[in-house]
């Protein structure tokens, strides 16, 4: 992604010194000696309102500025923006120690990835911009402290000394590796030089020539030009003009302008992705629903067409009301068009031939209403069934989030409602971790309904060991193993739901859930465990969702 290439963070980090008060702005690693620098903004609020985004608001006394940081698997991302709305529920403070501290250096590590915001005290907030690894990282006097991605551990082995990559980076070295781009510039990332070798001129020129093309390239891309390209798929940031015969593009003149409407187009399109999603399983598992009405209704239509006439039947008795004995509790009677079709009719004992008889009536009648209701339900689900196919394929072609809400509106599609529900009517806590879904119990008897009704036997199944607590699913997935620090969430889950929970460390049991027996004897919550393992862990929680 280019919006975390080096050249364009090289952009992005200078002006980001300027906005928050003309920092000394270095571009590779020195120590920081805060006396000999001008203290910038301070930060007056850095806090989270989900799991991917950080958010840090600048404060000075004319003007405020917040720094938005997109960290998820699929994109990571910044933006730049004079204000914002923090929630007034489901938002969390981060980096404590540097709140209320001055911004006084910027270090735009050197062919890297990597930029640091110094603040006063010895403190430096890093941010690791390597797509999906990306994270922010705060220093106290270059040790690490805190990390915004804690399951990222290999970050807390970092150090901001050797975050640097020098390289040489001239003719005679690209010569030595026989015109290998990637060991001189690595920093071009994957796009540019996909770029470079879709040109005729630099494929099929020498290589003193080439060294030419890409000297020329590089002294572009340390003053370039920002273009915001927005194919129907997603939105691209380019550093050099996008392909010709494309969808029309934008041209920013400056790294902030261009990020932030990159930001935001990304944004629209993950909000309409999302809501888009949601109106469409809303839709699909109505249709379902409508379709297995009909089929269902359809069938006993179909079956009451095909069987017994009580009318007939009730015709049948009145006409042979002399030849039926009281008492019987059947008789066989003539077809009234072929004598040679017997009819087996039930009779009830203690009714006479007559009342019999009106028995059948009152049966017609009711076989009627039944078959007339059938006939309208049917046909009102077949009217839902089109009407449903129809908002299905329109929501297909909407490509703007205004377009979609007015349509859920119209059709009175509320996704929000129908979430909520959702959540509201699953019993257990659900979390997320890499692909995983842990579910917890809340009390015993609900721990006892997790495993005798929502459990399968290839589920991983924790508690903490010799106390009492919650039990803990990890919800098993066909084709995949659960990898070491799966496990060890789960665990820390599972020890952060129990007694132990103010613990420094809580052993916690993981076994499969075949493993596992509840006998009718035990008190709610409690089970056997035929086979087990213990972990060690440190009880710790993390968000729903």
């Amino acid at each position: 992604m280019m919006q975390n290439n080096y050249y364009f963070l090289r952009q992005f980090t200078q002006q980001l010194a300027r906005r928050l008060g003309s920092l000394a702005y270095h571009i590779g690693y020195r120590p920081i000696d805060e006396t000999q620098l001008t203290k910038g903004m301070r930060l007056g609020a850095c806090f989270s309102q989900n799991k991917d985004e950080l958010v840090l608001g600048f404060f000075s006394l004319q003007e405020e500025l917040y720094l938005r940081a997109l960290l998820n698997p699929e994109l990571a991302c910044l933006a730049v923006v004079s204000d914002f709305q923090r929630a007034k529920r489901n938002s969390i403070d981060l980096f404590r120690p540097i709140l209320n501290k001055a911004v006084v250096a910027i270090t735009q590590y050197q062919n890297e990835r990597s930029f640091a915001l110094h603040f006063e005290e010895g403190h430096t907030l890093l941010f690791k911009m390597h797509g999906r690894r990306a994270n922010v990282i705060l220093f106290e006097q270059e040790q690490f402290l805190i990390s915004f991605h804690k399951r990222m551990e290999n970050d807390y082995q970092l150090k901001l000394a050797a975050l640097d990559r020098p390289l040489v980076q001239t003719f005679e070295a690209y010569q030595a590796v026989e015109g290998n781009l990637a060991k001189i510039y690595p920093t071009l990332g994957t796009e540019i030089k996909a770029y470079l070798d879709a040109q005729p001129a630099f494929v099929e020129a020498d290589l003193p020539e080439r060294w030419a093309i890409v000297e020329r390239l590089v002294t572009q891309l340390e003053n370039p030009k920002y273009y915001l390209w927005q194919p129907q798929e997603a939105p691209q940031l380019m550093l050099l003009p996008p392909p010709e015969q494309t969808t029309p593009f934008e041209v920013f003149e400056e790294a902030h302008e261009a990020v932030n409407a990159f930001f935001f187009a990304y944004l629209r399109l993950s909000t309409l992705t999302q809501e888009k999603s949601a109106a469409q399983r809303l839709l699909q598992r109505r249709l379902r629903q409508a379709q297995a009405y009909v089929q269902k209704h359809t069938q006993r239509l179909r079956e009451l067409d095909e069987g017994i006439d009580h009318e007939t039947t009730g015709h049948l008795l009145m006409a042979h009301l002399h030849q039926i004995p009281q008492g019987e509790t059947q008789v066989v009677l003539p077809d009234f068009y072929d004598p040679q079709q017997m009819h087996v009719i039930k009779l009830k004992k203690d009714l006479s031939p007559q009342k019999n008889a009106e028995h059948y009536y009152r049966k017609a009648k009711n076989q009627k209403i039944e078959r007339t209701k059938l006939q309208d339900n049917i046909a009102r689900k077949e009217t839902e069934v089109l009407a449903l196919e129809t908002q299905l394929l329109a929501l297909e072609a909407i490509t703007q989030v205004k377009e979609l809400r007015k349509f859920l509106k119209t059709n009175k599609i509320d996704i929000e409602a129908q979430a909520a529900v959702k959540v509201e009517m699953f019993p257990f806590k659900r979390f997320h971790y890499q692909g995983f879904e842990f579910w917890v119990g809340k009390n015993a008897k609900n721990n006892d309904l997790l495993i005798q009704k929502y459990a399968f036997k290839e589920d991983l199944w924790l508690h903490a060991k010799d106390v009492t607590g919650s039990h803990v699913l990890i919800k098993y997935q066909a084709g995949k193993p659960f990898p070491k620090d799966v496990i060890e969430k789960a665990a820390s889950l599972a020890a952060y739901y129990s007694k132990r929970s103010h613990d420094s460390v809580c052993p916690v049991i993981v076994t499969p859930r075949k493993y596992v027996r509840k006998t009718k004897d035990l008190p709610d919550g409690q089970v056997i465990v035929e086979r087990e393992e213990v972990v060690m862990v440190l009880p710790e929680a993390f968000g729903e969702g």
